[in-house]
């Protein structure tokens, strides 16, 4: 399950929390986390994201605009709302921190309680933000979409990879729904987290729904993040099953036709498509790729990657690299 779901308050080195915050804070059943430095800051949004960032744009030696730039630039923590606090009103400032990603200035030309409805509404916005899933708080099929949009107007080689869960369905039946959102956000930390171990600035790690995620990648990281999403997977969620089914391998389930089979523990299987050898010019045209490699993935056993080494020339014979966990 989640942890206790965290405000971050960037204080810059001010040892006080500010009035506003506390008494907004009273009315909730939100943890704060008080932090110092951008380091810090950055190292606890990436360890358990925040519902919010708060950044004190007072604080002696911080740019405000440039953490802000910093925060919504980067793919796992531009998903959180960031609200800037300062004790002075400037319109010029306020445009300048708008424009850098802010989601929400506020100064004392609101009055506290309004002050504490505009925190509200932050919140409300995001829980609305469909591109957003509520379960993983990863960005959705809009981001997605949007990133990969992003790589081809760029013109920079990128990989997507398409990774889905083989049994989850059967796993969420046996042991609740509940257990199966655990699942659902475990495996979204193991995949932010090889992606954060590997390349934190240039990787982006997106939920569709369900079981089914994408990751987008630079194509010379393909194989080292995908490699230890497989080994940190394959050693995690056998800890997720029954002692017993843990050590059978497999627990009894029943098809359609009230017929019993064996069903394994679940593995993951990630198809890979890149634009190294093929034109890649539309989302959609991307999507339907990676789904091809997803499902040839899937036909294999165990826990696998495979990546789609096929050209566009016909002249050229089709290549599919598998590795397995």
């Amino acid at each position: 399950m989640r942890q206790t779901d965290t405000i971050l308050y960037f204080s810059g080195g001010e040892s006080e929390i500010p009035d506003l915050i506390s008494a907004w804070l009273s009315e909730h059943s939100f943890a704060l986390e008080s932090l110092t430095s951008e380091k810090e800051l950055f190292q606890a949004a990436l360890r358990h994201l925040p519902e919010m960032i708060v950044v004190n744009a007072d604080a002696n030696g911080s740019d405000p605009t440039r953490l802000c730039e910093k925060l919504k630039s980067d793919s796992n923590t531009s998903v959180v709302p960031v609200v800037l606090l300062s004790s002075l009103h400037s319109s010029e400032k306020a445009q300048d921190w708008f424009g850098a990603g802010a989601d929400e200035v506020l100064t004392p030309l609101f009055p506290p309680g309004e002050q504490r409805s505009r925190l509200d509404s932050v919140l409300a916005r995001t829980k609305r933000n469909v591109a957003i899933h509520p379960t993983t708080m990863l960005p959705g099929t809009a981001a997605i979409e949007r990133t990969i949009l992003n790589r081809i107007e760029d013109e920079v080689e990128f990989a997507v990879c398409y990774a889905d869960l083989d049994h989850f369905k059967e796993y969420n039946d046996r042991y609740s729904y509940q257990n199966g959102d655990r699942i659902i956000y475990l495996v979204s930390r193991i995949l932010r987290d090889a992606v954060t171990a590997t390349c934190p600035q240039t990787g982006f790690v997106g939920h569709i729904g369900g079981d089914d995620y994408i990751l987008i990648l630079p194509v010379e990281n393909v194989d080292e993040v995908c490699a230890e999403i497989l080994e940190t997977f394959d050693s995690l969620i056998p800890l997720q099953y029954s002692e017993e089914d843990t050590k059978a391998g497999y627990f009894l389930g029943r098809d359609r036709r009230g017929q019993l089979y064996k069903v394994p523990i679940m593995t993951i299987s990630i198809g890979v498509v890149t634009s190294r050898h093929r034109k890649l010019t539309h989302p959609a045209y991307v999507g339907a790729l990676a789904t091809e490699m997803k499902l040839y993935a899937k036909s294999l056993k165990g826990s696998v990657f495979v990546v789609d080494r096929r050209s566009d020339s016909r002249d050229e014979e089709g290549i599919t690299e598998v590795q397995e966990s």
